[in-house]
């Protein structure tokens, strides 16, 4: 009978030092949950920020906010969400476009705007293949789009003008 009492000492022990692990598992998880609630805040904060930024910042903010449409359209794809997905192309396109227009107007952060649209037309064309046939052409124009603002970038960068 002592080897009984024994074991239950022992599994009491087990579960009070397994509570400080768990304390901390559950407020990390609803860190992450509060993380990811803040998250379309972020994104409205970031596009109102760009609007009111000086013209040589909001090359950078643009790509940026281009980038996280980016990143929702491939995750809308994935949940089958085609609607939703078409639009937050349309906005790596529109956002985009801001981006160049600032970076031409500015002169400033044209490198790195043109490397931001190759990596976002790459992405594109990755999504693309994963994509229904049906589904393919509006992201397949995206990415003709942003590779020919990238072009236009390279033509402002290394023109006869220069």
């Amino acid at each position: 009978m002592a080897s009984s009492a024994s074991a239950d000492c022992d599994r009491a022990q087990e579960i009070n030092a397994m509570r400080p692990r768990i304390t901390i598992a559950a407020l990390l998880l609803g860190a992450s949950f509060l993380a990811l609630a803040s998250k379309a805040e972020t994104l409205q904060e970031l596009i109102a920020r760009a609007e009111s930024a000086r013209v040589e910042d909001r090359p950078a903010l643009y790509v940026e906010i281009a980038e996280h449409q980016l990143k929702s359209a491939d995750e809308l794809y994935m949940a089958g969400k085609v609607d939703e997905a078409r639009t937050a192309v349309q906005g790596v396109v529109t956002y985009s476009e801001k981006a160049h227009d600032a970076a031409i107007q500015s002169g400033k952060r044209v490198k790195n705007t043109e490397i931001g649209f190759r990596k976002m037309a790459v992405k594109l064309r990755d999504i693309k293949r994963s994509l229904n046939f049906d589904d393919q052409a509006p992201v397949e124009a995206a990415a003709d789009r942003l590779e020919s603002l990238r072009t236009e970038l390279l033509s402002h960068m290394f023109g006869k003008g220069k």
